[in-house]
């Protein structure tokens, strides 16, 4: 077994804390574009004039080259080249695909520039988590939760920037070429900063470099399942909930929108709350916790359909439960495997599996279920996720990596 390594210093850790700052701007930008295609959905369908089941082949797209993204980003930084540029090249494209989505009027073209923001959008969440983890080591509880906290301003500041320039222009091409303005100036940023040099591989019990093969390639599997089910949650409510408030007619798009931003809002504070929960509680307390609360909140939206209230509530619950879930599975696994970016491009791979394949399923139910087939698809999904990660808590004791940290 390897021992913890020794907490570092507090001069290191704020120097390692400035190196990994450009690594939250960046993801403050990633939030903004995840959450902005739900609210410009339907712009989107009447700019190609797509009916909604058309449209929502974006979603699978987008997560089609998530999975392309991911393979290609866990190889290239696994391999001897520097990550940051790396990274600032990816930003880039990424900008240019974010300038032509407002103005591709054919679905065809609109669907694969999706793919193509679905690739770099994976590069560069690999390289931001995977980096992290190389930074910080067995310490980076925290400051994974708080990378995933700045994705989450990001995703609840998106809406409301999108109603005000849709305010101020008359329509939302301006939110995706300010979305592109943003992105220069942070891969200017990343070429500045020297690139973290990738951790030696931990020895096991044989004194053997510990690789992700056999029982690891398991516990891969089966946490790239969990990611399936609550990654895909997370995208399909954040895209759905605007048609859901509409279709149910709870107000005006400005106020659908304003419950979509009440569900990041939620995202982002639990994002917050977790940076200092990370500090305190293991990892499996608060996934057992977060997708405990997650189905909760889906099932006081089920059960009072009609009450206005009981929407909010549900909304901004499941926002403040599934917030910190993706980090803490990834402080989960590094107490229990080698962390490197192709394992990290695998649990991409199960998370945006299930982040195209649910959003879809919903697309698909919208019309015939009715609105409801959001609550029926995201609620089911939590209940089998807690369902999953019992079993996989079972499973994984076998493979304690660090005996300080058995507790996670």
């Amino acid at each position: 077994m390897t021992q913890s390594s020794p907490l570092p210093q507090a001069s290191d850790s704020r120097n390692r804390l400035f190196r990994v700052l450009v690594y939250y701007a960046a993801f403050i930008v990633l939030g903004l574009i995840s959450s902005a295609i739900g609210p410009t959905l339907p712009g989107l369908a009447e700019m190609t004039g797509s009916t909604r089941s058309e449209i929502s082949i974006i979603f699978t797209m987008i997560s089609l080259g998530y999975m392309a993204g991911a393979l290609l980003g866990g190889r290239l930084f696994d391999s001897d080249r520097p990550a940051h540029p790396l990274i600032a090249a990816t930003m880039l494209g990424l900008a240019g695909c974010l300038v032509a989505l407002p103005v591709l009027s054919r679905l065809w073209l609109l669907a694969l520039d999706c793919l193509l923001i679905g690739v770099t959008m994976a590069a560069l969440d690999v390289g931001g988590n995977t980096l992290t983890v190389w930074v910080f080591g067995h310490d980076v509880g925290p400051y994974m939760n708080a990378l995933h906290l700045a994705f989450g301003v990001g995703a609840f500041l998106a809406p409301m920037m999108i109603d005000q320039v849709i305010a101020l222009t008359g329509g939302f091409r301006w939110a995706y070429w300010l979305l592109a303005l943003l992105i220069v100036p942070i891969t200017l940023w990343m070429l500045r900063v020297p690139s973290p040099a990738r951790p030696a591989e931990e020895a096991g019990e044989d004194g053997q470099p510990r690789r992700a093969s056999g029982g690891f390639a398991g516990l891969t599997i089966l946490i790239a399942g969990l990611m399936f089910l609550h990654v895909g949650a997370e995208v399909a409510f954040g895209g759905w909930i605007f048609s859901y408030a509409v279709a149910r007619q709870i107000g005006t798009e400005t106020v659908a929108r304003l419950l979509n931003s009440m569900y990041w809002g939620g995202f982002m504070l639990g994002r917050l709350i977790a940076v200092p929960l990370a500090t305190r509680l293991a990892p499996k307390a608060m996934i057992l916790g977060d997708l405990s609360m997650a189905a909760v909140s889906m099932g006081v939206i089920l059960i009072f359909p009609g009450w206005l209230p009981a929407l909010w509530i549900g909304v901004f619950g499941f926002g403040l439960s599934i917030a910190s879930l993706f980090a803490s599975t990834l402080n989960f696994a590094e107490r229990r495997m080698p962390f490197t970016g192709s394992v990290m491009s695998i649990f991409m791979i199960g998370g945006n599996v299930g982040s195209m394949v649910l959003p879809w399923l919903i697309g698909q139910l919208f019309d015939p279920v009715g609105p409801v087939a959001v609550i029926y698809v995201i609620g089911g999904s939590e209940v089998a996720a807690l369902v999953l990660f019992i079993l996989i808590r079972l499973y994984s004791q076998r493979f304690e990596t660090n005996p300080a940290l058995m507790a996670g």
